[in-house]
């Protein structure tokens, strides 16, 4: 007879690749992970993993109740989830991922709040540079900054988060203050390379019309704090999201530009698959960020950002 738990073993086991990760993994010796197997397959008849000391692959048999047990795993999580929620429970394991910077910033903490506030809750955060690009089946709710082109992905907006052309005093100093888009050719102008954009042109709107102008980058990141940081420290102009510069530039050591010129805004939303049902962990979290984020989000509150 096969139980929920020899169901988890052995998928745990396959995943890891070997024993002895597995053992890690399950805070076990070896030889415990080892002798358990081997009084499953005893039971069973059958040979589930193929070992040698490094590796241990799922035979023909192994695959099979690896396959198969997910499935049997995955509908008994969901039939636990629906009678939690009957009664007002928010269980299950919540799968979060978001982008490096925001998601430090402002994601992780909110998950374990939001963890903290379920305790039949187990919730992991992955980090990611491309988190829509991610494999979403892997994960109950994506963090996803800007506009979507994924149409496979449902969008619930979180938060408004404009995108602010700024510098730092020191460097509007040394080499003067643009006074419109065509200045811009003369100024060291920082980059962040994301989803794949033309980043050496930027948008803008004013008076109703769309104006664009292309940049020659100075410094170039895919890492958005890095190039904050490189215009804090008087590097050059940048064109960052708001939450990441707004606490900078209430200080003074931003400076906006070309208040006239307003670049796309970059929402902040959270996404779903479409073709998964919206698990109530899911919903209760997203559900949770609207209330952290809104009305008002935090990047424009004149208090302390979350811990």
């Amino acid at each position: 007879m096969l139980t929920s738990d020899d169901l988890r073993f052995v998928s745990l086991v396959a995943a890891q690749g070997s024993l002895a990760a597995a053992a890690r993994a399950m805070r076990l010796t070896p030889s415990a992970v080892t002798q358990r197997l081997q009084a499953l397959e005893a039971r069973l008849g059958v040979r589930l993993l193929d070992r040698s000391t490094r590796r241990a692959v799922p035979t023909a048999e192994g695959e099979l109740l690896v396959g198969s047990g997910g499935t049997l795993l995955a509908e008994l999580d969901r039939l636990a989830e629906r009678l939690h929620e009957r009664a007002g429970v928010v269980s299950g394991e919540l799968r979060v991922m978001a982008p490096f910077g925001f998601g430090r910033r402002y994601v992780a903490p909110l998950v374990a709040e939001f963890a903290a506030q379920n305790p039949q809750l187990a919730a992991s955060v992955t980090l990611s540079e491309r988190p829509a690009r991610a494999v979403s089946e892997t994960h109950d709710v994506v963090l996803h900054i800007g506009e979507l082109k994924d149409s496979s992905m449902i969008a619930h907006r979180i938060a408004d988060n404009r995108r602010i052309l700024c510098a730092s005093p020191a460097y509007l100093k040394r080499a003067g203050t643009p006074r419109g888009l065509g200045d811009l050719a003369g100024h060291r102008c920082l980059v962040i390379r994301e989803n794949d954009e033309d980043v050496t042109i930027w948008r803008f709107k004013s008076g109703g019309r769309v104006a664009t102008c292309r940049v020659e980058p100075a410094l170039v990141s895919n890492d958005g704090e890095v190039v904050r940081d490189w215009a804090l420290a008087g590097e050059g102009i940048v064109l960052r999201s708001e939450w990441d510069v707004a606490e900078h530039l209430r200080a003074g050591r931003l400076v906006g530009l070309l208040a006239s010129y307003a670049a796309p805004s970059a929402p902040i939303v959270a996404l779903v698959p479409a073709a998964r049902g919206l698990s109530a962990r899911s919903r209760g979290f997203i559900e949770f960020l609207k209330g952290r984020f809104g009305p008002v989000p935090p990047w424009r509150r004149r208090g302390p950002r979350p811990a």
